[in-house]
């Protein structure tokens, strides 16, 4: 009793070959892409005529085409219930779906009419019959068809895919069948996923627990495929999921001890109160176990989820892709051939948020696509049929909340929630689909909520008449229970025995849960083995050596700028590559992208592997990284860094998406922390479109869940008048959800600061998510680039100093800045000649370096003003986030100046301008006001400029 593996359908064959239903001979047009040519005349005719004397009941002559006539009928009568079959299948357990019945399913429709329905007609083998009337052939495919499940899968393109379907949905003996014992087991698990619901309500009243009462058919399945999954490979299963039947998937599915559960509702912690972070209610948790079936161990984890419904899918999906890279189980076409067959993703959805909401056509895009593929992900929807107080109706047009997914025409299997049986059935069938083809499969579970939106809702405020009909309705158990004693499979005792024996588990472990001490928090197992928090809060604020050795930087070097003898490169990318070559010959001149590019390969040639993904990340957004060479002439793509030995690089160019990629990358990188895996928007701002990952995972998941991460996310940034979508990354938004040492925020200005910084998030022993401004125009300035021996002789700079600085004793002014805007500043305080300003580089605005900036200040001893210079309007940008820590560190450093200064554009609704003209005199302006100039005069340097 409690969390012991139960033996699901113990007698039941084993899935696979040995359990497919028969496969009956081809014969004319059994299977749906046969069906063209048996309805070709001549060829029917033969047929026809050879199938009948070989029965010994020849047909005269003239009957022949009348014969063939009925065939052809007939066969137009199987397909029609192979396309529209499951718009008549008994889907709703509550009764009140408006669906007519199709009239074209009719054997009227199609032109049997009275005794017509009765003679035999030739079907070639559909059914797996070659003679039927045409009233046996109706009552197949009703049954097949209409009855309990509804499978769509016409729509989808590759044959083998809709044989292997068709195969066991069609036929005369395909009911769905389990054995006693296999029958014995599903109830059981219905009726524990029932009586924890109960158990939950009436020890915890009034709590929300977001029960999974209605839908309990969801646990036997999921057991189905844990079972089943192992026996066909899977060793590892990454299940997300919100917020309805999460407690009870935790507990009957996953394993979770009963008594920790209650240990959580009783207001514990599943942590140690000394590893921190804020926490998080108890259906937004994950865990992670084994379970065992048939001697065949399988690891799951459940993804912490927060309240963005279907956010964690793209996580999930990243996480299974790294596993799988791992493993080295990971292969890009999709085919009975491919891998991907040990680790398998479980997303649950709700059906209001499937239907709504646009990461799942995001997730459904990732599938097949090369870097992201992972094999398939059975979707398996709790169909409510309402959403929140939403009837289905008023919140889409199409008749199921699973249509989206034909856009990758995964099959879709809808299936009557009042019977387990049959649930149970499709995940089995999903599970064999799943490692037989890579595709995605969803299974649409028409159920019902018991109760409301929560515990504590009132749901007949806005559905009285479906509120009425399930206060009436027998729960799933009952209706299960009295079939299984119908058919003499057990007797009246069985369920309260079964009842009873759970229940009193349940209050052993609810006493248990009294006592229960958490004992040591998961944060660094397994793949995060040798990880761990930082000592103390000032650990993620220091540096470590991040150079390279000088052999290293050569051989580099090399790999960079040799052009293999068979590859015609473009001629562009032939003289980008004489500019790097005659970087490395003469030691200076390093720009970012071949900075960035020595990073990448340093990594990699010390076992680390690099994972880069964006829309245009091979060739760079900017034409600047060109980490892939492509042929000219026939097209083949080269990757220079591939050659590199011991780790692994790849450069991806995504799905044109931002949250489900983004999703993507943070679950991969949570998989993985000896990858370096980094996210690339187009333009900074286009992150906005990925804000729910950015607030829920990247600035949170540490401190909710303890769960570390070390996704790196570059976002082009910089005010050249390219208006407002090109121009901010928004970095405002980021430093606002600074706190805690939560993730790094970086806007960098040189491409040896670029390297290091890229360096140590891989070195040090611990991980945190970096945010890197990155520039645009600084990619080719010609005071952005760096020297040799800033590569092989230094490490990450948080603030640099000014390098044409006054003497400290005669500064006056310091401006303090960050990006872009600090060659602007450069380029004019030398040109006005001033020789009492020191401007000042932020590289690193969190955690802010206030040590190092006070320890600079405390040298100037004359020092009358600071100033805090910015491109971005005075709402956005750092501003409202440095000006506090620049008046700290002056205070430590001993400087009485005052609060710092602003100087920049003034407050704005909109990030910038696209005008040029106004963008240019916007931009002397504030350059002139940081520096003490004319603004008359800077806007006419800069026009002779």
């Amino acid at each position: 009793m409690g969390n012991e593996t139960f033996d699901f359908f113990p007698d039941d064959p084993q899935p696979g070959p040995s359990w497919q239903r028969s496969n009956w001979p081809i014969v004319g047009g059994q299977h749906e892409d046969e069906l063209t040519q048996a309805l070709d005349p001549t060829t029917l005719k033969a047929r026809i005529e050879k199938s009948a004397k070989k029965a010994g009941t020849p047909i005269d002559e003239g009957r022949i085409e009348e014969a063939a006539a009925d065939s052809i009928r007939a066969m137009m009568l199987i397909r029609t219930y192979r396309v529209r079959g499951h718009l008549a299948a008994d889907l709703d357990p509550l009764g009140l779906s408006q669906r007519p019945q199709p009239e074209d399913l009719t054997p009227e429709y199609h032109g049997f009419v009275g005794a017509a329905q009765d003679r035999p007609v030739y079907i070639g083998g559909n059914l797996g019959l070659e003679w039927c009337t045409v009233r046996e052939i109706v009552q197949i495919l009703r049954a097949n068809y209409c009855g309990k499940v509804g499978l769509e899968y016409m729509h989808i393109a590759d044959v083998e895919e809709r044989r292997f379907l068709q195969d066991r949905m069609e036929g005369a003996d395909k009911e769905i069948e389990f054995t006693p014992e296999g029958k014995k087991a599903i109830l059981q698990a219905v009726i524990r996923g029932e009586q924890y619901e109960k158990f939950l309500g009436k020890k915890y009243v009034g709590t929300k627990r977001f029960g999974l009462d209605g839908g309990e058919s969801m646990i036997p399945a999921l057991e189905a495929v844990i079972k089943y999954g192992g026996q066909l490979g899977v060793r590892e299963i990454v299940y997300g999921m919100a917020h309805r039947g999460r407690l009870n998937v935790l507990a009957n599915v996953m394993a979770k001890p009963y008594k920790v559960i209650f240990h959580e509702f009783s207001g514990g912690t599943a942590n140690p109160e000394d590893v921190g972070g804020s926490g998080d209610v108890k259906y937004h948790l994950g865990t992670s176990t084994d379970r065992e079936f048939d001697g065949i161990k399988v690891h799951m984890s459940l993804m912490p989820n927060p309240s963005h419904l279907e956010t964690v899918n793209p996580v999930v999906l990243g996480k299974v892709r790294a596993y799988q890279t791992l493993q080295d189980d990971i292969g890009d076409d999709i085919g009975a051939g491919a891998k991907h067959k040990q680790v398998l993703p479980v997303l649950i959805h709700g059906d209001a948020a499937f239907a709504g909401q646009g990461v799942v056509w995001e997730c459904f895009g990732l599938s097949g696509v090369k870097g992201y593929n992972t094999g398939g992900c059975i979707h398996f929807v709790i169909n409510n049929q309402i959403g929140f107080t939403t009837s289905p109706q008023f919140a889409r047009k199409s008749p199921y909340p699973s249509d989206v997914a034909k856009g990758v025409q995964a099959p879709i299997l809808h299936v009557n929630g009042d019977d387990p049986a049959a649930v149970t059935f499709c995940c089995k069938l999903a599970i064999d689909y799943r490692q037989t083809f890579g595709r995605d499969i969803v299974i649409d579970m028409w159920c019902y909520r018991r109760f409301g939106h929560n515990e504590g809702d009132e749901p007949s405020f806005t559905q009285p008449l479906m509120y009425a009909k399930i206060k009436q309705h027998p729960a799933v158990s009952a209706i299960y229970a009295k079939r299984l004693k119908d058919d003499g499979v057990i007797e009246d005792a069985f369920v309260a025995e079964t009842e009873s024996g759970f229940t009193a588990y349940l209050e052993e472990q609810f006493e248990a849960a009294k006592s229960y001490q958490a004992n040591e928090a998961d944060w660094f197992g397994g793949q995060w083995s040798g990880f761990h928090k930082p000592a103390d809060p000032e650990t993620a604020r220091r540096n470590i050596d991040t150079n390279i050795e000088p052999k290293l930087f050569e051989s580099l070097g090399r790999t960079l700028t040799t052009v293999p003898d068979d590859l015609t490169i473009h001629r562009t990318l032939g003289r980008v590559l004489d500019a790097k070559r005659e970087m490395f010959k003469s030691g200076e001149g390093f720009d970012w992208a071949t900075a960035e590019a020595l990073a990448f390969g340093s990594l990699v040639s010390e076992g680390y592997s690099v994972r880069l993904s964006g829309q245009d990340s091979g060739r760079g957004t900017f034409s600047q990284r060109h980490a892939v060479w492509v042929d000219q002439t026939t097209e083949h793509k080269y990757v220079p860094l591939d050659s590199v030995p011991h780790g692994r690089f790849e450069v991806l160019d995504s799905t044109l998406s931002e949250y489900g990629v983004l999703g993507f990358e943070y679950g991969y990188a949570s998989a993985d922390p000896k990858t370096l895996v980094l996210w690339e928007a187009q333009f900074g701002d286009f992150a906005n479109g990925a804000q729910i990952i950015i607030d829920q995972y990247v600035a949170a998941a540490e401190a909710k869940w303890l769960r570390a991460n070390g996704l790196v996310m570059l976002l082009p940034h910089g005010y050249e008048g390219q208006g407002p979508e090109h121009s901010s990354a928004r970095l405002e938004r980021f430093l606002q959800l600074c706190a805690q040492d939560n993730i790094q925020v970086c806007n960098i200005t040189t491409p040896a600061n670029y390297f290091h910084v890229l360096r140590r998030q891989m070195h040090r022993p611990f991980r945190k998510p970096l945010i890197i401004m990155t520039p645009k125009s600084l990619l080719r300035h010609p005071l952005a680039k760096s020297q040799a021996s800033d590569f092989t002789g230094a490490h990450f700079f948080r603030i640099l100093s000014d390098p044409k600085a006054a003497e400290d004793k005669a500064t006056k002014r310091v401006v303090l800045c960050s990006g872009k805007v600090a060659y602007d500043l450069l380029e004019a305080r030398d040109a006005a000649e001033i020789d009492d300003v020191q401007i000042i580089r932020i590289e690193q605005l969190y955690p802010f370096p206030g040590e190092p900036l006070a320890l600079r200040l405390s040298r100037m001893t004359n020092l009358e003003e600071i100033v805090w210079c910015q491109e971005e309007p005075r709402n956005n940008g750092a501003w409202f986030f440095v000006a506090s820590q620049i008046e700290e560190a002056a205070e430590q450093a001993g400087i009485k100046v005052g609060r710092p200064r602003y100087a920049g554009r003034t407050a704005s609704a909109s990030p910038a301008t696209g005008l040029a003209k106004r963008h240019a005199s916007e931009q002397a302006a504030l350059v002139a006001d940081a520096l003490g100039l004319s603004v008359r005069s800077e806007i006419r340097r800069k026009q002779k400029a």
